[in-house]
């Protein structure tokens, strides 16, 4: 199977929002806030794309100061096309992209058991918020 991976820093925000659905990842994600969807795709550092002919299935999404830390925010696949090594690739587009630094991620709960298999370190604690008045 002939998969192209480019850079694609505009890529549509209808693209995004339809791999985000193929991929199951857009249960997790705002896809009905095109306003969302939109800044998201903008101020993005690196937006990766895997194609087969010229059909978008796969995408990484990743914020990153190329020295020492690259957070790679969306890894979404199209459901028909997992298990071909899409992600995997995708993935190491992304750390050429920035050598120097870490690659991180937070993993989907389906997807836990996935990066660990590919070579990926898990790290014990990882934090996060979400509304500013949770903070004490």
């Amino acid at each position: 199977m002939n998969i192209t991976y480019q850079t694609e820093p505009n890529l549509s925000v209808a693209e995004f929002r339809d791999i985000l659905v193929r991929s199951t990842l857009g249960e997790r994600r705002p896809i009905d806030e095109n306003d969302r969807l939109e800044k998201m795709c903008k101020n993005a550092d690196i937006m990766l794309t895997a194609r087969f002919e010229g059909k978008l299935v796969g995408v990484s999404r990743s914020l990153s100061d190329f020295a020492w830390a690259t957070y790679l925010s969306d890894l979404a696949v199209d459901v028909a096309f997992q298990h071909l090594g899409i992600g995997k690739r995708l993935i190491a587009e992304t750390k050429k992209l920035v050598p120097d630094g870490k690659l991180i991620l937070l993993a989907a709960p389906a997807a836990r058991a996935y990066y660990p298999k590919i070579g990926m370190t898990q790290f014990e604690y990882s934090f996060y918020i979400d509304n500013l008045d949770e903070l004490k």
